[in-house]
This record gives structure tokens, C-alpha cells and sequence, in this order.
């Protein structure tokens, strides 16, 4: 019995409870108009968001354009860039091309059908140099001709049709060597060899051979030939006319020196001529 009569009690302070908590939440002031707190950007922060929005908007469109013009216009492609083309060898540059700063390669080849041309409104100069970067061949082509700094090694020069071929050390000597023989042969004129001061023609094992229809030595001094009776007989007729010398004896000093003698009925060659004496 008691324990019936305490679970009543706790029924009725659980059911009291309950009705004072709905009387409390009846009695609340309700709002007819309840209040909404704004969240976002309104007012001049928007405007000036959609300009900058719209702003960047076209820059990138510009850029767009401006990329795709450039690459139109450069001629770009997967293998290069207009006439410069990359390929498994090395770089392939077709047509003209201008080189405004120093070009540095290793090989330079044209296509095979065609020649390779380097043009420029003053010289063109192309320097050799080694690995410790000293100057050791130069080549200058200007207006006047080509010019090397140093040895030139060809196996052929020649000049342009109906023009003159000209080698010249201004300063220096010119000097041909080659192991097996120099040759210069003139088809269709002549060979001239000129100088200021001595020419020399030297054949350390051999002979120096001069085929030809005429040998002519020009401006050789002439020798006086003076014997007991040619001297008496111009002595005792001073007066009579001698005949006029035409031919003439090529003699040789023992310096090697060639003059002329008036020729006679035998040899007029004198070691001890006055030409001999003071050469």
C-alpha cells in the first residue's frame, strides 16, 4: 500500500510540472513582424565586384586573342617557329634569314639542291678560335676581296667569269706549298710575275725547265768584247764606219749573272768583262 501511494505522488508532481512549463510557453509575447539580419554584399561593394568581375572578364578574352593572333602570325607549329623548323639532326632554317647579334653553331649546311648564301651591306667576317678562345684563323670577304688573317688550306680558287683572280699580302709575304707540286697554268693569256726587288727561281733536287716557241730575257746589260786585233784595227781606222750589232751571245757570269755580247766568228764570253767585275 505504501508503495502504490508514492508512485501516486510522483505522478502528480510530474503531471503539475508539466502543466506550469505549457502555461509558461502560452504566456510568451509572440511577434507579429519578425526580423531578418541581411547576409551579402550589397550596395556600391557589389557594383564595384561586377566591374572588376566584368574587367578581368575582358583582359582575358584580350589575351586570348592576342596569343592566337601571335601564334598566327609566328607561324607556330609542333615542329618550330615559321622557317626554323627542330629536328632529330639539329635546327633547319629555310628562305632569309637576319642574325642581329653573334651566331654560334658547330655546322652550317644548305639543302642539297641549293647553295648557302651569307650576305651583309659591309664585310663578313668569320673568326676560328680555340678552347682557350686565342684567334687562329680569320676570313674577311669586303668589297676588295676575300682576306685571311692566317694559312689558307683549298684545294681550288678561282675567280668569277671574266674576272681577274688576284692574291696579295699587303704587308706580309705570300707563300703556296703543297707536298706534290704547285701548279698555275693560264689557258687562254698570259702569266705574269712581278716584283720590286729579286725573284727567285730555286730546285733544290731538280732543273728549272722553260718550254716555249720564244724565250725572251729583256733588259739584259750588254758586254763590251775588246781583242789585240780588233783593237788595232779600230785604232788605224778611226774613222770608217763599223756595221750595226744584231746578234748577240747570252753568257753567264760564274755568279750566275746573264749578259749580252756582240756574237763573233767564235765565242765572246768573258769571265773577266767589265759586267762580271761589277756585278
Amino acid at each position: 500500500m505504501d508503495r502504490s501511494a508514492n508512485l501516486d505522488t510522483e505522478e502528480l508532481k510530474m503531471t503539475r510540472e508539466q502543466y506550469i512549463l505549457a502555461t509558461q510557453q502560452n504566456s510568451l509575447p509572440r511577434t507579429e513582424h519578425p526580423q531578418f539580419y541581411p547576409v551579402g554584399i550589397y550596395g556600391w561593394r557589389k557594383r564595384c565586384l561586377y566591374f572588376f568581375v566584368l574587367l578581368l572578364l575582358v583582359t582575358m578574352i584580350v589575351n586570348l586573342a592576342m596569343t592566337i593572333w601571335i601564334l598566327k602570325v609566328m607561324n607556330f607549329t609542333v615542329d618550330g617557329m615559321g622557317n626554323l623548323r627542330v629536328t632529330k639532326k639539329g635546327i633547319r632554317l629555310d628562305g632569309i634569314s637576319e642574325f642581329l647579334l653573334p651566331l654560334y653553331v658547330k655546322e652550317i649546311h644548305s639543302r642539297k639542291d641549293s647553295p648557302l648564301v651569307l650576305q651583309s651591306d659591309r664585310n663578313v667576317t668569320v673568326n676560328a678560335r680555340n678552347h682557350m678562345g686565342q684567334l687562329t684563323g680569320q676570313l674577311t670577304v669586303g668589297t676588295e676581296g676575300a682576306v685571311f688573317g692566317h694559312s689558307v688550306e683549298t684545294p681550288h680558287i678561282r675567280a668569277e667569269p671574266s674576272q681577274d683572280l688576284k692574291l696579295e699580302s699587303p704587308t706580309r709575304s705570300l707563300v703556296m706549298e703543297a707536298p706534290r707540286g704547285v701548279q698555275v697554268n693560264a689557258a687562254a693569256g698570259d702569266l705574269k710575275a712581278t716584283c720590286r726587288k729579286e725573284l727567285h727561281l730555286q730546285s733544290t733536287e731538280g732543273e728549272i725547265f722553260l718550254d716555249a716557241d720564244t724565250i725572251r730575257l729583256g733588259n739584259l746589260p750588254v758586254g763590251s768584247f775588246s781583242s789585240s786585233s780588233s783593237f788595232s784595227s779600230s785604232s788605224s781606222s778611226p774613222s770608217s764606219s763599223a756595221p750595226r750589232q744584231t746578234i748577240y751571245e747570252l753568257c753567264a757570269c760564274p755568279n750566275g749573272k746573264l749578259y749580252l755580247s756582240p756574237a763573233g766568228a767564235g765565242s765572246t764570253c768573258q769571265s773577266s768583262s767589265n759586267i762580271c767585275l761589277w756585278s
